[in-house]
């Protein structure tokens, strides 16, 4: 237990260093989260800052949550790492360190996934891509990412109880991390 506990703080700690917020503070921009959707997420920085940065970010994001996976699978049994994620997830969408405000965590749980179940998190890449093709709208396209991510990691981790929880635990934060984004989209359907 002492071990989950740990690791989690670390998770959240780490998810709470918000590389877009970082970023624009360096480069003289203005506080990603004051623009578009009002968060410091991958699209975000693609709409404020381009293509290129938003790669930079993306790939900084997928590469802590791929650190934070293997410290959780060498110090965790399998069914509490994606406890793990959740943390990571959490810290990412309420840093910390950048007033509580951040991201809303699809990066990183599919770096972590990337780790802990590779095939799951291409699968779900390759979903986004579909969905976003025929949508045009990011976030019910990461929907569909992160539910393809946790079915990975719930079948991945064998069905155990206490990684069903996490992994459907950071579900449903990433879905309530887009509440924002629902609300507007119901209000815009309304109105047509």
């Amino acid at each position: 237990m002492g071990n989950l506990i740990l690791v989690c703080f670390f998770a959240y700690l780490a998810g709470s260093v918000n590389f877009a917020v970082i970023f624009f503070k360096l480069t003289g921009k203005a506080d990603p989260r004051l623009g578009f959707s009002g968060n410091a997420g991958t699209t975000n920085v693609y709409r404020q800052a381009g293509i290129f940065w938003a790669a930079f970010i993306f790939l900084l994001d997928i590469g802590r949550a791929v650190g934070v996976a293997f410290l959780s699978v060498y110090w965790l049994p399998a069914s509490f790492v994606p406890w793990a994620v959740f943390s990571l997830v959490l810290g990412n969408a309420y840093p910390c360190f950048h007033g509580f405000s951040g991201g809303k965590g699809v990066a990183n749980y599919l770096g972590f996934s990337l780790f802990v179940a590779p095939w799951w998190a291409v699968a779900s890449a390759i979903m986004w891509l579909v969905v976003y093709g025929i949508g045009r709208i990011p976030f019910i396209a990461s929907f569909f990412m992160v539910f393809i991510l946790a079915a990975g990691q719930i079948f991945t981790l064998n069905r155990e109880p206490a990684g069903t929880a996490g992994a459907a635990a950071t579900f449903v934060l990433i879905i309530f991390n887009h509440r924002k984004n629902i609300i507007d989209k119901l209000k815009t359907r309304r109105i047509k």
